[in-house]
């Protein structure tokens, strides 16, 4: 031993910051009502010269010779660096926020990669920690490949373009910085409020920069994910509100399922009577099965819930933070008097559109608001009583006559667009058939994936949600390439689901490298490919605003003028996918897509499903709208009459005051 060790005081251990970075994260535990689990089970990562020596070898070390008592860090290789993130924001989504995974990359291009994955976490509010490497703190080998140099500052890197995308960000300059760093890293992370991206950049010299730790800095710790109550003032007023209203709705956000508030809403809607409508994040928090779970509210909701939307007087949103499709760009609730009760772990979504803010867990909010509602009027009680005091049975229950009204517009919904499901004359399915097909097909407890484009639409109108786990929709920062890194996650996260990624032939080209992370990890997904050699999304958006689908198929430049809009480019999608070495089955018909599901369903490995679907729908219709300016002054005739309908289109919107 030699004297510099024998000299080092007990409860000290020399490590280098990324060895005490590793070890630190494998003692991490989130508790939830009594379930506790490590918060950090993996890293996903690819190396380069700013992480292989440090981070890369602290990861190494943890797999070949832990230190007695180091728990496992398993290390999954992923091809880009983008992707990694959305795999480990899919685990965490899938369990509902109570863990998720580090990612690590190298300096210059493969942390800047990972931005794009930090806003998609930050914007949704799911927890995932990003470990860029960054440019050397020492600055002795300035500038080191790949570093941006800035002339007016010494200390930026491209990792500051992070800071707004992260809900924390640290640079750990100096060993020391790591212990206030991971500890705050930890909070934010299981924080229900702040959660979202936490981002650690650590230059590469500092990575591998030896330090004395303290050893209580790597004990247990167990952090414990709040459920915050209503304030029983904000409660009673919550309560008065929701007394008056004649056509109330509620709205359920993704903080119903985050918070698994299902059995709550399913208990409170029985109570009330009241129309359960869900945004992108919340379907499946009340099974579509009940007979008040009217589906999707919005721009790409239906028209049943729309509609219930447009006369409603209460509004009550529980975990939802009223994104532009949700409010249908502020046209949705046209009630003249309508207002607005907002349940939110978050007091900057519950006070959106000047709501009656409860601040709150949304399981322990929709169980105390059902409580008080259960009560006698506050204006019956004695003199002091709270609403959360008074036991009477004369609860709220919503009108007769509006609980009707919900359930027959529902019915009415169901039977306009069967036809969407149904077998047509066109050559080629509509990607509604498929929808239909998978709909039927999949188990309560499988999940479907899918993030941008016309399919997102689609799905919120038409797919019917029998579990919080079913309907995995990213739509928050609708990001073309999060489903088949997405489908990883979740089945890492849910290996009993059968999960399927839903991609379109666009989205596939931007982000095909994960399968062979997927191959590699031998985890069994369901890839569904629709090939309609455009990006049909923004086609039909085109069309409609006046730009005649410009530049949205997939087309040579013609020779003669210019465009493109020669013929179909011959990209072989199928032939790609199996040179990652996965069995694909090609299908132009919904019945034939059945079968292969079927034997996809069966096998034990990844499958991919390529099937040629028509550009043009048959999709569902709609009554509501989104707000995508149309230029205001054009030569082309189809841009003025798209802005005509446009100024008209706009004329309900408004602020909810």
């Amino acid at each position: 031993m030699s004297p510099a060790a024998s000299a080092r005081p007990t409860g000290i251990i020399r490590l280098t910051v990324a060895q005490a970075l590793v070890r630190f994260l494998t003692a991490q535990y989130a508790e939830r009502d009594g379930i506790r689990e490590r918060f950090i089970p993996g890293t996903f990562g690819i190396f380069g010269h700013g992480n292989v020596a440090g981070l890369g070898q602290a990861l190494l070390q943890n797999a070949q010779d832990p230190a007695e008592g180091e728990a496992p860090m398993p290390f999954h290789m992923s091809r880009n660096e983008q992707n990694m993130v959305h795999t480990a924001v899919a685990y965490a989504r899938t369990k509902n926020r109570l863990q998720t995974f580090a990612c690590t990359a190298s300096i210059g291009p493969g942390s800047t990669n990972m931005i794009t994955g930090a806003a998609l976490a930050t914007v949704d509010r799911i927890p995932v920690l990003l470990l860029p490497s960054d440019i050397f703190a020492t600055r002795t080998v300035d500038p080191v490949l790949q570093q941006l140099e800035d002339e007016t500052s010494g200390d930026v890197s491209v990792n500051d373009a992070f800071r707004p995308v992260s809900r924390y960000f640290d640079r750990i300059s100096r060993p020391e910085q790591l212990i206030p760093a991971a500890l705050q890293a930890m909070r934010v992370l299981t924080d229900p409020a702040e959660t979202g991206a936490v981002t650690l950049s650590l230059p590469q010299d500092v990575q591998a920069e030896a330090f004395d730790w303290p050893l209580e800095f790597f004990r247990e710790r167990t952090w414990h994910v709040a459920r915050p109550v209503p304030e029983p003032a904000a409660l009673d007023r919550a309560v008065e509100v929701i007394r008056s209203a004649k056509k109330p709705v509620l709205i359920a956000g993704g903080g119903a399922i985050y918070s698994e508030a299902s059995d709550a809403l399913a208990a409170f809607t029985d109570a009330t009577s009241i129309p359960v409508l869900d945004t992108q994040a919340g379907k499946g928090a009340l099974s579509a099965d009940h007979p008040l779970c009217i589906g999707g509210v919005g721009s790409t909701g239906n028209n049943a819930a729309n509609t219930l939307a447009a006369e409603a007087d209460v509004v009550i949103g529980v975990g939802t933070r009223y994104t532009d499709f949700t409010t249908a760009s502020h046209t949705a609730f046209r009630n003249a008097d309508v207002r607005f009760v907002n349940l939110n772990v978050k007091a900057f979504d519950a006070a959106k559109h000047s709501a009656t803010m409860v601040v709150t867990d949304a399981r322990a909010g929709l169980d105390a608001l059902r409580g008080a509602l259960a009560g006698a009027p506050a204006s019956d009680a004695a003199p002091g009583a709270t609403a959360t005091d008074i036991a009477s049975a004369t609860g709220y229950q919503a009108p007769a006559e509006h609980a009707e009204r919900a359930r027959a517009l529902r019915a009415e919904w169901e039977e306009l667009v069967a036809p969407c499901f149904a077998p047509h004359d066109q050559e080629l399915p509509a990607q509604t058939e498929i929808f239909g097909a998978l709909n039927d097909m999949m188990g309560d407890e499988d999940i479907v994936i899918n993030a941008a484009g016309s399919m997102p639409g689609d799905l919120q109108a038409l797919w019917k949600a029998r579990s919080p786990l079913q309907y995995h929709l990213e739509y928050g920062y609708s990001c073309m390439g999060y489903e088949l890194p997405a489908s990883l996650g979740a089945k890492m996260a849910s290996p009993s689901s059968e999960v399927v990624a839903i991609i379109g032939d666009g989205t596939f080209q931007m982000a095909p490298q994960e399968i062979a992370t997927i191959v590699a990890e031998r985890v069994k997904v369901i890839l569904v490919i629709l090939q309609n050699h455009g990006w049909s999304s923004i086609g039909a958006l085109s069309e409609s605003h006046g730009s005649q689908r410009f530049a949205t198929e997939y087309r040579m430049r013609d020779a003669t003028s210019g465009l493109l809009d020669g013929g179909l480019v011959p990209l072989d999608i199928p032939a790609n996918i199996r040179s990652y070495g996965i069995e694909v089955q090609e299908v132009s018909s919904a019945a034939d897509f059945r079968e292969a599901y079927r034997r996809a369903a069966a096998s034990s490995e990844a499958t991919a499903i390529v099937v040629t679907t028509n550009l043009y729908g048959p999709n569902p219709p709609g009554n509501s709208w989104w707000d995508v300016p149309v230029s205001e002054v054009s030569t082309l005739d189809s841009t003025q009459s798209a802005r005509s309908v446009y100024e008209d289109r706009r004329s309900p919107q408004r602020h909810y005051l």
